[in-house]
């Protein structure tokens, strides 16, 4: 690694020259602490005893004949600020909470076999992208398992064909970087370069990834570049010094309670986006996910503070060089704010992301799926008004797992009404959903209907699936998901606002029965010779609507009592419906 080039903040690959690195003759280690006056080391081999390592300028090294694959090890760091035992920043692998002491890893030991999908893959621009988002360890559980987590061996079979089977392209895997808190989910990390030890080793993860590609099935990771954990034997003060977080607590601590990166550090750029670069690298993920990207561009997530200028910077550097390294990897940007040009390019003035979250369009309609359908009239610019802005961005449209926790209920529970209302629903909001303009990203157990809210420590509530209604929306979701792979006018070509319609509907009928008129909505979506049709009714009341269109033919209802008839004699709509039909002209 050229020195001057981590100094300049220009490295992607410092894991390849930082943390521990193994062959037939032993392991060098290297950690860069400016602050330190010394590093000693202390590992199985020694038997925990301190061996103090090479100083060169603010770098330490230390070579052993001794140390090898699977040994643990930690480093001593003394500063002025006293003694500390840290746990390797770069480390590839690392104990499971509560220990966190660092394992020597060899990751080159594991040999993919998904050249092909590595070769062929895209950013999926024109292609059909619905994300399934799970949480490994409480997706399933077993009782037979440690802590009861599956491995990401154990596992995969069984997630790979529910994915495939469900109609789903790619699997979110919230953080798997190591962390030392379940609760935190993964966002709160210590270990940026080391696959948590929850679920496995780092070449079961691989196999995993490898597996998923096999079976044509991308691989999306969780990925946190704005903060860290506040766990004293990681990152906090490594060397004695405020390196890796700011030394202000006023911008310093994030709301999580929390230490947010100091952007303005060359060498903690090179950490993060080397980081980055190795998920990508090294695993084969196909896109990152990148967590709290509002709260990177404004200090503290508040516009009212102004933008963050030297992490807006950071991102774009990041961003371009990723590209530049992994062109048909996806970088994903979960972000509230309203600036402009995040999914543009570097060169054009953008972040360089190439998709966008859109949590404008999630909570405007969450919002009026809990209305009362009196109420969904008046309300009527929450559906509309995301077709207006559609086009500013490449929009990915997430119900993930923060709409299914912390009191708010899930998706399904969001929705207006009782039981069966809210499968009415439910079913209406997804076609809602998979006919908009944007790739989609669904959080498991709303495929289904589950009603409890998402906990860690608990697997989803698979015994749902003995009762019908809940059989009824899944098989639904299928058809659904597949339809949405299956037409190209779902997906292709999706962001120029010419390839959407209105279609302007007319609901006949006079007072109590036009009642609900105004929560009715159709829409057009085209690609080539294709069309589809969407026709969606919110109001609680039986609605006969006519259009211009040509010959209609259902693809898909949310009502299995929905018929397909001539538009120009009028299509009748049961209450909390839609429909969704092939257009020949």
């Amino acid at each position: 690694m050229d020195l001057h080039s981590f100094y300049m903040g220009e490295v992607f690959d410092a894991y390849e020259f930082f943390g521990a690195h193994t062959d037939f003759n032993g392991t060098v280690f290297r950690t860069y602490a400016p602050s330190a006056y010394r590093v000693n080391i202390m590992g199985d081999w020694t038997g925990w005893q301190e061996v103090e390592m090479q100083r060169s300028g603010q770098l330490y090294t230390y070579y052993s004949a001794d140390a090898h694959v699977g040994h643990m090890y930690k480093y001593v760091i003394y500063s002025g600020a006293g003694r500390a035992e840290h746990t390797d920043p770069y480390a590839f692998a690392m104990e499971l909470r509560p220990a966190c002491a660092s394992i020597v890893t060899d990751l080159m030991a594991y040999r993919f076999t998904d050249h092909k999908w590595m070769r062929d893959r895209s950013k999926n621009y024109d292609s059909p992208m619905n994300i399934y988002e799970l949480h490994m360890g409480s997706w399933k559980c077993g009782s037979d398992r440690v802590n009861g987590w599956y491995t990401y061996t154990d596992i995969a079979d069984e997630l790979i064909e529910y994915v495939k089977s469900h109609g789903y392209t790619h699997i979110e895997f919230m953080p798997l970087a190591e962390h030392p808190a379940d609760e935190s989910w993964g966002y709160q990390n210590t270990g940026f370069f080391a696959p948590t030890a929850r679920y496995g080793t780092p070449l079961q993860l691989m196999e995993l990834v490898d597996r998923c590609h096999n079976a044509g099935i991308g691989c999306i990771m969780d990925f946190i570049p704005v903060h860290f954990a506040c766990d004293p034997y990681a990152l906090e003060k490594y060397d004695g010094s405020a390196l890796y977080e700011y030394p202000s607590q006023d911008v310093g601590v994030s709301e999580w309670g929390t230490y947010n990166f100091i952007h303005s550090r060359r060498e903690v750029c090179c950490f993060i986006q080397s980081a980055a670069d190795m998920w990508l690298s090294l695993y084969h993920f196909d896109g990152l996910r990148m967590d709290a990207i509002s709260r990177a561009i404004y200090w503290q997530g508040d516009p009212a503070r102004g933008v963050n200028s030297s992490t807006v910077d950071f991102l774009r550097r990041m961003d371009e060089g990723l590209h530049r390294r992994h062109p048909t990897a996806m970088l994903i940007a979960e972000d509230s704010t309203d600036m402009p040009k995040i999914t543009a390019p570097t060169e054009f003035g953008g972040l360089g992301f190439d998709y966008k979250w859109d949590l404008g369009w999630m909570h405007d309609t969450l919002d009026y799926m809990a209305l009362p359908p009196s109420e969904r009239e008046r309300e009527r610019a929450k559906i509309t008004f995301s077709m207006y802005y559609f086009s500013n961005e490449l929009y990915l449209l997430p119900l993930s797992h923060d709409e299914n926790v912390h009191g708010k209920k899930t998706i399904i529970d969001k929705m207006w009404g009782g039981y069966d209302d809210k499968f009415r629903q439910v079913k209406t909001l997804y076609m809602y959903m998979y006919t908009h303009p944007g790739k989609k990203l669904l959080f498991m157990g709303s495929e289904f209907g589950q009603f409890r809210e998402w906990d860690v420590h608990r697997e989803q509530d698979w015994s749902l699936m003995e009762y019908e209604t809940h059989r009824t929306l899944d098989g639904y979701m299928t058809d659904l998901c597949g339809l949405y792979r299956d037409r190209r006018s779902l997906y292709c070509e999706e962001y120029d606002a010419r390839r959407f319609e209105w279609c302007d509907p007319v609901c006949e009928g006079s007072g109590e029965a036009a009642s609900g008129a105004g929560a009715v909505f159709a829409y057009r979506r085209t690609s080539g010779d294709e069309s589809t049709v969407v026709l969606l009714n919110f109001s609680d009341r039986e609605q006969t609507v006519t259009f211009e269109a040509g010959k209609l033919t259902l693809l898909l209802a949310t009502d299995p009592e929905q018929r397909g008839e001539d538009s120009t004699k009028g299509i009748v709509l049961p209450p909390l419906s839609g429909a969704m039909f092939d257009e020949k002209n």
